[in-house]
C-alpha cells in the first residue's frame, strides 16, 4: 500500500518561497501520476500540479510561481513554490493514481486514490 507523507509547510510573507516535500514508502513512485492539490477553507480542493513519466502541467494560477519535480532514488516529490501570495495560502496534499497509458495525468481529485495527510501553507501580505 502506497503511503505518501509531506512536509514543508509553514508561514512566509508574500513574495517569499517555500519547498514542499512528498515521501512515498512501501512502493515506487516510478510509474504513478503524482499530484499536488490544495484546500483552503471553504473552498473545494484543487489541483495545483501533475507530474507524470512524461508530462508535467500546472494550474493557471501557479504557472511561472511552482515548479514540481521528482526524485525517484529517493522515492519523493517536490513542489517548488516561489513568488507565494496570500491566495495561495491552503493545506497542501500530495497525491498518487496509477495511470492506465503515457498520457497528461489528471487534473481530477477524484482520479487519484493515494493521498498525504496534508501540510500547511500560510502566506501573510
Amino acid at each position: 500500500q502506497l503511503q505518501l507523507v509531506e512536509s514543508g509547510g509553514g508561514s512566509v510573507q508574500a513574495g517569499g518561497s517555500l519547498r514542499l516535500s512528498c515521501t512515498a514508502y512501501s512502493v515506487s513512485i516510478t510509474k504513478y501520476c503524482m499530484g499536488w492539490f490544495r484546500q483552503a477553507p471553504g473552498r473545494e480542493r484543487e489541483g495545483v500540479a501533475t507530474m507524470g513519466r512524461f508530462t508535467i502541467t500546472y494550474a493557471d494560477s501557479v504557472k511561472g510561481r511552482f515548479t514540481i519535480s521528482r526524485d525517484n532514488a529517493k522515492n519523493s516529490l517536490y513542489l517548488q513554490m516561489n513568488s507565494l501570495q496570500s491566495e495561495d495560502s491552503a493545506s497542501y496534499y500530495c497525491a498518487a493514481y496509477s495511470p492506465v497509458g503515457v498520457g497528461a495525468c489528471s487534473f481530477e481529485r477524484t482520479s487519484y486514490n493515494y493521498w498525504g495527510q496534508g501540510t500547511q501553507v500560510t502566506v501573510s501580505s
